[in-house]
């Protein structure tokens, strides 16, 4: 990890983009993370953390059109330049083609940050590199660096995105007859979502954190507020009463707590970090039933206990939801590990750090989640099989799989528990998008386990 810099040259906030993007191309962090991470230690004022968290996520998510730009201009391929100084070019670029920042000010501030950190060589480099970046606006550079066709190609380097994610995108959409969503999509992707906070239920009103934070409701969830700045600033949630959580997250707790089941306990089956399981908490408590969150990783488990200090019981259990001893329960959330292409506007490095040769080892994880949580309900029962990625290969196609295999499930119309949200319902399963709903990408099934089968 590169520690931060301590040159006079480069602005606090550009320096600290830097080891937040070096964290991410070099250490696999999360930008999220490593930014609040710095952030905290950083003392900077308002202005500077906008800048920096700008500088962060606009390069991360534009990471492919401006390596299409800087392979244009530079005298070796990118492969081959060092990892500091190409981030580097990287968040030049995002100055100069994406934000109002005078090119001078890019170039120099770009190139005082290389010579601090890989010295002379190396600055004589990007400066040369970044003029030629200043020689065209984008509108200019798209002509040059956009293949012709308007094809998958062409999508990939105008909006960002690896060309196997858009063909994800595209299948899924197809099977909606809403092809004339994916450059509505790609283009959300490439834009900052909202701040949303959640009101943790039975612990914080809607109408009080409002009330604190002057923020806005949310547009489906009862919970959400819409906020601006930096939400560890409102006591509420330094507290725990309220917390960060997508509002598509929000909705799929919220569906939970409305599933007609049978008394018995309630299980969140992979619970890290905690969001979802601080939502169930007081619906559980008002609702009579145990609730209990396993997650295998001890540091998770760590921050599941974090999130619903404070509030009504919660078992946490640290160990693999596939064989850790439990009882059968009455509902189950299944939020299972996934590649995440429904939350590229909050994680924009998943783009580039996701590959299709990740599918059949989460698909593996996927069905074996998903058949040990049928195995663990009381007839009757339900799970609820969530995913933060719209990809068919890690949805409908998992459930289908599942319900094809098994004479003891059946699939239940989970639109019905939603129905404040317009064009979510899809079939029998539930579809959030970013550029319908202003959420992630959120999948929800749900399957009830059938009276008489044993659990």
């Amino acid at each position: 990890m590169t520690p931060p810099s301590r040159s006079g040259g480069a602005s606090t906030a550009r320096s600290l983009a830097l080891d937040v993007l070096v964290d991410v191309a070099v250490d696999d962090a999360y930008g999220n993370l490593a930014l609040a991470r710095r952030l905290s230690r950083a003392g900077m004022d308002r202005r500077e953390s906008a800048l920096a968290t700008e500088l962060v996520f606009g390069t991360l998510r534009l990471q492919g059109r401006y390596d299409a730009v800087l392979a244009d201009c530079a005298s070796r391929p990118l492969d081959r330049v060092d990892p500091v100084v190409l981030q580097s070019l990287r968040m030049g670029c995002h100055q100069v083609l994406s934000m109002a920042v005078p090119d001078y000010a890019a170039v120099s501030q770009t190139v005082d940050l290389v010579r601090d950190r890989r010295g002379q060589g190396a600055a004589k480099f990007a400066n040369a590199v970044l003029r030629g970046v200043t020689r065209r606006d984008w509108q200019q550079w798209r002509d040059v660096v956009v293949p012709p066709g308007g094809g998958e190609a062409s999508l990939a380097v105008e909006w960002s995105h690896p060309e196997w994610i858009i063909r994800a995108f595209t299948d899924v959409l197809a099977r909606q007859d809403a092809r004339a969503d994916l450059e509505p999509l790609l283009i959300t992707n490439d834009e900052p979502g909202p701040v949303t906070l959640v009101a943790r239920p039975g612990r914080c009103s809607r109408s009080d954190l409002i009330d604190e934070t002057e923020g806005a409701p949310g547009l489906w969830s009862p919970w959400a507020v819409r906020v601006g700045g930096d939400p560890g600033r409102f006591p509420a949630v330094r507290s725990g009463v309220a917390g960060v959580q997508d509002e598509g997250s929000q909705l799929m707790a919220l569906a939970f707590t409305r599933l007609d089941t049978p008394p018995g306990g309630w299980l969140d089956m992979c619970a890290g970090p905690g969001g979802k399981t601080a939502d169930l908490a007081g619906p559980a408590a008002a609702a009579g039933a145990d609730l209990t969150a396993v997650e295998q990783h001890p540091h998770r488990a760590d921050l599941v206990r974090a999130a619903v200090a404070g509030g009504p019981p919660v078992r946490v259990v640290t160990g693999d939801a596939l064989d850790v001893p439990l009882e059968p329960m009455a509902r189950i959330l299944l939020d299972a590990p996934c590649t995440g292409l429904g939350a590229l506007r909050r994680r924009p490095e998943l783009r580039w750090r996701r590959t299709p040769g990740d599918l059949p080892r989460l698909r593996a994880a996927q069905v074996a989640l998903l058949d040990r949580a049928i195995d663990l309900l009381l007839p009757g029962g339900c799970v609820a099989y969530v995913t933060c990625s719209p990809h068919l290969g890690e949805t409908s196609d998992i459930v289908a799989g599942v319900v094809r295999r098994r004479d003891d499930v059946r699939v239940e119309p989970a639109g019905e528990l939603l129905p404040e949200v317009p064009d979510a319902a899809v079939g029998d399963h539930v579809r959030l998008w970013p550029q319908r709903h202003d959420t992630d990408g959120m999948f929800l099934a749900v399957l009830r386990r059938l009276p008489g089968s044993a659990a």
